[in-house]
């Protein structure tokens, strides 16, 4: 299930037939498939990304972001970006191509539920992924500021990577609509389309996880992500604080993909 170079795929009706550096990757540039990660239906989980739905042209110039140094984490402790960045430098350009045009083949369909709630799960971490804890460490604790992405079931998440198996958001008590007042006023859907779900190489951002666009948000006003499209959502994200960068994401990762 967790081998890189041929991850499990349990379902192979679910999505078109992967290239090999999907499926496979490449053993002797130590490339990890892309599926181990993002899952074989390109959904992701909220420590990485899904990339599912994203538009070919975009896919292309994040991965020669990554290749060139444009994008980076601002939190060094986050090695999958750090991974992420090595496979792009390896990868060739037809294999860029591939794995563009296969997950950008795939619509982005429903995904996770958006939650607001005073109080969540309690969680500890595992593999930067929030994980419910169970047992006599179970309970609940205030959410205060936070995002709390779980999987709707740890075992078929976190042990069988079972890429059906879906995520609750729970976000703080009023983030959806304070989050719609901020996106309307930084004009979100000017780029990312009326309804968020897209527009042209600009990717859709509705139905994502609100963990991943928080982070986006915040590499891109911090100066980790610096390619030529990232200094158009500087001029949004610039000023943002981080209650502001929550709410948003809340009410995007709420709407309809």
């Amino acid at each position: 299930m967790r081998d890189g170079f041929g991850p499990a795929d349990w379902f192979p009706g679910d999505h078109p037939a992967m290239p090999a550096i999907v499926a496979q990757g490449r053993r002797d540039a130590m490339i990890t498939a892309c599926s181990l990660c993002h899952y074989p239906n390109g959904k992701g989980r909220p420590e990485n990304a899904g990339v599912a739905g994203l538009p070919y042209e975009y896919f292309v110039k994040t991965m020669s972001d990554f290749k060139n140094d444009a994008r980076k984490s601002s939190d060094t402790r986050k090695t999958n970006t750090g991974r992420m960045i090595q496979f792009a430098k390896a990868m060739t350009d037809d294999e860029i191509k591939a794995a563009a045009t296969y997950f950008s083949s795939m619509k982005w369909t429903p995904w996770l539920k958006v939650v607001e709630t005073d109080t969540v799960p309690k969680t500890r971490i595992a593999g930067g992924m929030f994980i419910a804890t169970e047992g006599a460490a179970a309970g609940t604790e205030p959410i205060g500021q936070r995002i709390i992405e779980v999987p709707v079931n740890a075992e078929q998440t976190e042990t069988l990577r079972n890429p059906r198996s879906g995520f609750i958001a729970y976000v703080p008590t009023g983030a959806i609509k304070k989050g719609e007042a901020v996106a309307t006023r930084g004009q979100c859907a000017l780029c990312h389309g009326a309804a968020l779900q897209g527009l042209g190489p600009v990717p859709g951002i509705a139905g994502r996880s609100p963990s991943y666009m928080v982070r986006q948000m915040f590499d891109i006003q911090h100066g980790a992500r610096t390619g030529s499209w990232s200094e158009l959502m500087k001029r949004v994200v610039g000023s943002m604080t981080p209650d502001e960068m929550l709410d948003v994401a809340a009410y995007v990762a709420s709407r309809a993909p």
